[in-house]
């Protein structure tokens, strides 16, 4: 099969690696894969070391002309069966470039929400009639993007993007930077902080935790040091012990450093990077109850599940994994279970492999 991937890959490694790996494992399958992205990027050369064919793309407006003849030129040159749109960018280029033409055009779906019939720009997405196929990143994206399309023979399925252990085997770092250490509990949160990351919920759990005097908070992403979490912080009593890092690169090596992972979204999360990562470094979770998060988090196995925009909740659970070291380490000793078994890499290839194939046979049965 002759695979066109359209994806942006300018990212962090971690951040990229479970998707560009799934690209690799499928040349074992006899793929023949073409991928456009940029090509000064991070995976960009392993990709080429691994016998992939790369070809420059940055994905800048959702219609570009020369973007468009690009894609359709390389439909034509290499004979593409099936293409791959990974974001809305590449996807609305790939519906142009993919008119008049016989390949299957396929797209990515990371998160629920965003994707509406009555907005137009979701017919520059998944619900356009050129779409022949959507892969969501979890069961709670896929029935969003079913609730939307109109033509139910549109194929739609979960496929999770799948992780393996031995990729985060990072050591822990020295938390000494931040002003505190290992002896402490230590509670990570990791975003790019906008309102349904739902920072706001831990903040205001601060205030009950603020006794315990061995619980820090590490603030980890870009955009928390603005209101309403600056006055939040100030004004919780344990300002002291709240670490504010901004972006880095080595949140994973962080998170792996810390007791436990808050990951508290009110909405939108598909299936959250930042938890499996959690789970892979043995670190347990205390997520809020939307639908990804479930998919991920078992209540009471690796962590807990908490009622969303429940700060109480989140207090509670922090108090009593700080409290309860044996229960910490049962927790701990179960989160590679999801990663090795429901998440694993390998089974996230066969999925893909037997999807594209699906595809193909449509037009035979």
């Amino acid at each position: 099969m002759n695979l066109l991937v359209l994806t942006s890959t300018d990212g962090s490694y971690n951040s990229i690696r479970p998707e560009a790996e799934i690209y690799i494992s499928l040349l074992k399958f006899g793929y023949n894969i073409t991928i456009m992205t940029e090509k000064d990027s991070a995976y960009a050369k392993r990709f080429e070391e691994n016998g992939i064919r790369v070809i420059d793309a940055h994905y800048k407006k959702k219609i570009s002309p020369s973007t468009i003849k690009k894609i359709r030129q390389t439909i034509k040159e290499h004979d593409i069966d099936v293409v791959y749109a990974t974001n809305s960018k590449s996807i609305s280029n790939a519906i142009f470039a993919c008119i008049r033409t016989n390949v299957k055009l396929v797209t990515y779906r990371g998160t629920t929400g965003g994707l509406y019939r009555h907005d137009p720009s979701s017919y520059l997405n998944a619900l356009n009639p050129r779409v022949d196929g959507v892969i969501c990143v979890s069961n709670a994206v896929k029935k969003h993007v079913q609730k939307q399309i109109f033509d139910k023979s549109k194929k739609v399925e979960a496929i999770y993007k799948g992780h393996e252990v031995s990729w985060y085997k990072t050591t822990k770092i020295s938390l000494e930077e931040f002003g505190t250490n290992q002896q402490n509990f230590n509670v990570a949160f990791v975003a790019n902080v906008r309102a349904h990351k739902g920072l706001i919920y831990l903040l205001k759990a601060a205030h009950k935790l603020a006794p315990y005097k061995n619980i820090h908070i590490i603030l980890i992403g870009q955009n928390i040091s603005q209101e309403p979490y600056i006055s939040e912080i100030e004004n919780c009593g344990m300002k002291e012990r709240i670490h504010v890092t901004g972006y880095r690169d080595d949140a994973p090596q962080i998170i792996a450093s810390c007791s436990v992972l808050v990951q508290a979204s009110t909405r939108k999360e598909g299936l959250p990077r930042v938890v499996l990562e959690s789970l892979a470094a043995n670190i347990p979770v205390i997520a809020s109850a939307i639908d990804g998060n479930k998919e991920i988090v078992e209540d009471g196995f690796n962590g807990y599940i908490v009622p969303i925009k429940d700060s109480d909740a989140i207090a509670q659970k922090i108090i009593e994994l700080s409290t309860s070291p044996q229960k910490l380490q049962e927790f701990s000793a179960n989160c590679t279970y999801t990663i090795e078994n429901k998440m694993s890499h390998t089974i996230t290839v066969l999925e893909y492999d037997k999807f594209f194939k699906s595809i193909l046979a449509k037009d035979k049965t």
